[in-house]
């Protein structure tokens, strides 16, 4: 069985990576310009190295990754914000795409604010389909998982087809319906949606009550993705690829 490897773009504290180790990925690199973030990291993983630009990552050092995962910058596209799009100087979806272009990783996991819908999804579908990538974005909110709140957030899934082939699945697939494989995990993923009327955000506080980086630790977890789903997520690209 080959080993099952994972790059972490815009890493936050690690919650993807997080949930590719629950899954059985060795995360061989992340890369988060925070200070706070990389410490978190660098506490859980040390000796695994961080990138601190995205603008430095040299794909083609990590060619042939199984699993590129990574939350770009959602303050593009966030209400919390100007919604400025594509002309906020933090639009760092050129760069992610870039290093899947140099890395051609054979899964990826992207997430982001369901703002990017109507602003930019589109043309991040188009990006990828034009790298021979299939594409499928879904909306999963946190409480997907019993979160208590909502936290929809926007999954981008991404197979490279050049690297279907080689796995039973598509050999299977394709000897039953003539037909090349697509992107099978929206039926694989098993979502228990609850009723409870969850707030759209935790009741996380925001006085500091001597707790050390306070303030660090709320910007990290407002910009962390919640691993439980992307772990689901994961789990299902590893059964659709046996």
């Amino acid at each position: 069985m080959n080993e099952r490897t994972h790059l972490d773009l815009f890493s936050g504290i690690g919650g993807f990576a997080l949930a590719a180790k629950w899954n059985g990925f060795r995360t061989v690199a992340f890369c988060d310009c925070e200070p706070y973030a990389q410490a978190v990291i660098k506490k859980h993983w040390p000796d695994v190295h961080v990138h601190g630009d995205i603008r430095e990552v040299r794909g083609e050092l990590y060619a042939g990754i199984t699993l590129l995962t990574g939350g770009f910058p959602c303050q593009p596209f966030s209400v919390a914000g100007k919604q400025r799009g594509k002309t906020d100087d933090r639009y760092l979806w050129p760069e992610m795409l870039r290093v899947i272009r140099e890395a051609r990783p054979a899964w990826i996991v992207g997430e982001n604010v369901a703002g990017i819908v109507n602003m930019a999804l589109d043309q991040v579908h188009a990006d990828l389909e034009a790298e021979d990538y299939e594409v499928e974005s879904i909306i999963v909110p946190a409480c997907a998982v019993d979160a208590p709140h909502r936290r929809d957030r926007v999954w981008i899934l991404a197979n490279c087809k050049s690297k279907q082939s080689s796995s039973n699945y598509n050999a299977q697939k394709q000897e039953q319906t003539g037909e090349s494989k697509q992107i099978k995990l929206r039926g694989s993923c098993r979502w228990e949606m609850r009723q409870q009327n969850w707030s759209t955000e935790p009741d996380v506080g925001r006085v500091a009550h001597g707790i050390p980086n306070q303030v660090a630790k709320l910007r990290g977890l407002g910009n962390a993705i919640v691993p439980q789903v992307a772990a689901e997520i994961i789990r299902c690209i590893v059964e659709v690829s046996k």
